[in-house]
């Protein structure tokens, strides 16, 4: 099979277009016929070094979609779709011909959605999922301020609030493109500077956010605990800028806040499952909308597609098998 691989870690140009053995899948593990993939932040990190558990030689990429070409009988021939914070980094990725991923990491595709479409959704939306769902636990008629808005996780995040019946404010450095599916979730935008706490606050009537969702962390870090309605949780995913932070310890207690981290790099593949499952029941429900996909590459220029990530390319990039 063809597949992208590296060796060593450094820039894009490290990545070689190879020719792999094609995966036999041993006992509870399936082959999925990878059909497109998406490249993430995440996956020009891996490359780079940033991740000091991958192992070397490694095929990276962490979403997929596709088709099962062997594996339980059940299985056989279906569309599935997944993400991993394992495959990639301790096993092989997705950006190649086949992935052998365990039997308990498969989950059905939304029909809704194309492969370039499904593969654009598994990093920002388990993580999204994971801050939101399983640990804020949004319900209906909170307010969730979403700092990073126009990010993909961030707009991930807002779309999951949105659907469970809460208010969204986003937050950024730049408003969501108006064809973005963030653009038509969100109650209110605004912008990310001096002022920002004090219009937040305006729009609750003083009162802050049941949730924060800060998809930026580090800088923001602060701005988020600011945003927080007593007994608010507040999720980050992120130390952008700086990895050591300060805060006043007396408001915070004072005001009984709840500080949750979410890292998907922390589920395996068949940890996520479930997870995509469930997200994919909301896509085939009219919950979600997919994110717009920016940049098509077909797998021997893979390259450029992380050229195209690390360059900060709005939208998502897919590469495509075929």
């Amino acid at each position: 099979m063809k597949a992208i691989q590296f060796k060593s870690f450094g820039k894009p140009d490290v990545l070689e277009y190879v020719d792999l053995p094609t995966p036999v899948p041993a006992a509870g593990n399936a082959l999925v016929r990878v059909l497109a993939a998406s490249v993430n932040p995440s996956d020009v990190k891996n490359v780079s070094g940033h991740f000091e558990h991958t192992v070397l030689p490694r095929v990276p990429g962490r979403d997929f979609s596709g088709v099962v070409t062997a594996g339980p009988d059940d299985w056989m021939g279906a569309e599935v779709w997944g993400t991993g914070g394992d495959i990639g980094f301790t096993r092989d990725g997705t950006h190649a011909g086949f992935i052998e991923i365990p039997v308990a990491g498969l989950a059905r595709k939304p029909a809704s959605l194309s492969h370039a479409q499904a593969a654009s959704i598994g990093v920002n939306f388990v993580v999204a999922w994971l801050g939101a769902v399983d640990y804020a636990r949004v319900a209906q008629g909170e307010t969730v301020a979403v700092i990073g808005i126009s990010g993909g996780v961030g707009g991930a995040a807002a779309q999951i609030a949105h659907a469970r019946g809460a208010r969204v404010i986003g937050i950024g450095r730049e408003a969501p493109h108006p064809e973005s599916p963030a653009a038509r979730v969100i109650d209110a935008f605004v912008p990310l500077d001096d002022g920002t706490t004090a219009r937040v606050l305006e729009l609750t009537g003083g009162a802050g956010a049941e949730v924060v969702y800060d998809a930026v962390g580090g800088v923001a870090f602060e701005l988020a605990l600011s945003l927080a309605k007593r007994r608010a949780r507040v999720i980050e995913i992120s130390a952008t800028g700086k990895r050591r932070v300060e805060f006043d310890l007396i408001d915070f207690y004072h005001n009984e806040t709840q500080l949750f981290g979410a890292d998907s790099a922390k589920l395996g593949v068949a940890d996520a499952a479930p997870m995509m499952a469930a997200i994919a029941e909301a896509f085939d429900a009219g919950h979600f909308e997919a994110p717009v996909v920016a940049l098509r590459f077909p797998l021997e220029r893979a390259r450029k597609a992380y050229e195209a990530v690390a360059g900060g390319t709005r939208g998502r990039v897919v590469i495509e098998m075929t």
